[in-house]
């Protein structure tokens, strides 16, 4: 069995970045790549995928805006932001939308299966690098 992700991120090499570390885990499967926020809502929708991976800084609708109409046409996707921003407003208002994880994109590269791993479980997972932004639960705890 295996676990279906949209990745929606505005940054075509970083888009490559985060599909090849997917396909390090024979049990996830990419079903669309998307670079702005409509999109990934309209894809989301159609496909209903298992987890996404969302950018926050996308155009024309951001993640956080994108995340709450995903919530309502994809209740069981399980979203993932995947971001540049480290503040706590931030983070806390990503978190709201009832995102499961937020990796700091300079971290991808040892979080992001951790994260994924995390969301399959139905746990939590906060980046290393947004230690101080915990609004629920201490990263990798569940």
């Amino acid at each position: 069995m295996y676990s279906t992700v949209l990745i929606a991120e505005d940054f075509e090499p970083f888009r490559y970045v985060l599909s090849s570390l997917l396909l390090r885990r024979l049990y996830l499967r990419i079903v669309d790549e998307v670079a702005d926020g409509l999109y990934a809502v309209e894809r989301a929708g159609e496909l209903h995928p298992d987890q996404i991976l969302l950018d926050i800084g996308l155009p024309r609708l951001n993640g956080i805006a994108a995340a709450r109409e995903i919530k309502e046409l994809s209740p069981h996707s399980k979203i993932i932001f995947v971001s540049q921003h480290t503040q706590a407003d931030v983070v806390q208002e990503a978190l709201a939308t009832g995102a499961t994880a937020y990796v700091v994109k300079s971290d991808v590269g040892s979080e992001l299966l951790i994260a994924i791993d995390a969301a399959l479980r139905g746990k939590q997972f906060l980046s290393r690098s947004i230690a101080g932004c915990r609004t629920t639960k201490p990263w990798g705890i569940d």
